[in-house]
């Protein structure tokens, strides 16, 4: 009986030593790696390259892999002429108290674009959304909004006067039926908002640029003409708006047309004013499309006319990615489902959508 036992307790053994030995044999999913694979001299960057065009290269910065990834800053640094900070200038995150702002992450961000001669551009001063919970908590007289809204554009501005390159001032004002957005602001304080929002803007710093920014504004249609009167407006009444923002956030199913975008970018021109595409990304899981490789090609074609219609188009100043690594990207927060929506993949290989960039600006037209 006890030969028996010990010969079992020995097979046991043996047995457990083999299957240890054989899976510590198969090899781990590798986690993506940061590094980034394919060197890219600063001579052929897109902030080299789109300064050669006359052209800022952009991108969105989101303040938890800046402060954690060096590769994400390495390529931010490398690879752009101007910041967005994605979230740290909404209402939300830098006025959470009435009486409190926290300017920890901005004055972060603008501490290091100076560092690094990135120009910032702050987003966004007026819009409906992330917006702080005290501003619902009670029902603020008309005069009461006015004030507030005023302080926080002021306090802002006034703040980083003269360090920040451009603000989009109103965001998102307009419906796609061409009628304006039913807002706190527009609802309490009424359309003037938008008219006061400017001007409180440049009485804090006349030398900033002054943009109003939306989505589906780019190519033609009833959003976009009645953007179009609403900036024509805007400028007979003397208000100081220098420019337009084409945030660009797109998909497969609904490639740029490059026509339509410079007949838009043209008549806004004709009223005197810039254009900047101010938020772009490309999802790929949306809608069907093919393969992966051919989704990737398509993503590609749809970045390089978005930048080929800026290019050729005097009035374009400005190219802003919305981040640039799919590593990390607010896409999947949005839609619940991973997507690969930006010109670097997740370990900071440049994707076609990055060479169709560079191609773009390697181009004379």
């Amino acid at each position: 009986m006890k030969h028996r036992l010990l010969l079992a307790l020995v097979v046991f053994v043996l047995v457990s030593l083999f299957s240890i030995a054989k899976v510590s044999s198969i090899p781990a999913t590798p986690e993506p790696s940061a590094e980034p694979s394919v060197e890219i001299s600063s001579s052929t960057s897109l902030r080299s390259l789109g300064q050669k065009q006359g052209i800022e290269m952009g991108t969105a910065v989101e303040m938890a892999p800046f402060y954690k990834d060096a590769n994400y800053r390495a390529v931010l640094t490398r690879e752009f002429s101007i910041l967005a900070p994605e979230n740290a200038f909404k209402f939300a995150s830098i006025h959470p108290v009435r009486d409190r702002y926290d300017f920890t992450a901005t004055d972060t961000l603008v501490a290091f674009a100076k560092a690094h001669n990135i120009k910032v551009r702050a987003h966004p001063l007026v819009w409906h959304d992330s917006l702080p919970n005290w501003l619902y908590d009670k029902e603020f007289t008309r005069e009461e909004l006015l004030a507030i809204l005023k302080d926080h554009i002021q306090t802002l501005v006034s703040r980083y006067r003269g360090q920040i390159y451009a603000w989009d001032v109103v965001s998102e004002a307009i419906n796609r039926d061409g009628s304006l957005r039913d807002t706190i602001w527009l609802r309490h304080i009424g359309p003037e908002y938008i008219d006061l929002a400017f001007r409180w803007t440049h009485e804090a710093d006349p030398q900033a640029r002054l943009f109003y920014t939306d989505y589906a504004n780019e190519e033609r249609g009833r959003k976009p003409d009645a953007m179009y009167e609403l900036m024509a407006g805007l400028l007979q009444r003397g208000i100081p708006i220098h420019g337009v923002g084409f945030q660009s956030h797109r998909w497969l199913d609904g490639p740029p047309k490059l026509d339509a975008l410079v007949e838009n970018m043209t008549r806004l021109n004709n009223l005197g004013l810039e254009v900047q595409f101010t938020e772009v990304d490309v999802q790929i899981q949306r809608g069907t499309f093919g393969s992966r490789e051919e989704r990737l090609v398509a993503q590609a074609d749809a970045y390089g006319t978005l930048l080929k219609a800026c290019v050729i188009t005097k009035n374009c100043t400005a190219f802003v990615v919305w981040g640039f690594t799919d590593r990390y990207s607010w896409i999947a927060g949005l839609t619940g489902q991973l997507d690969a929506p930006l010109i670097f993949d997740e370990s900071y290989h440049p994707k076609p959508a990055y060479y169709a960039l560079q191609k773009v600006l390697n181009s004379e037209f």
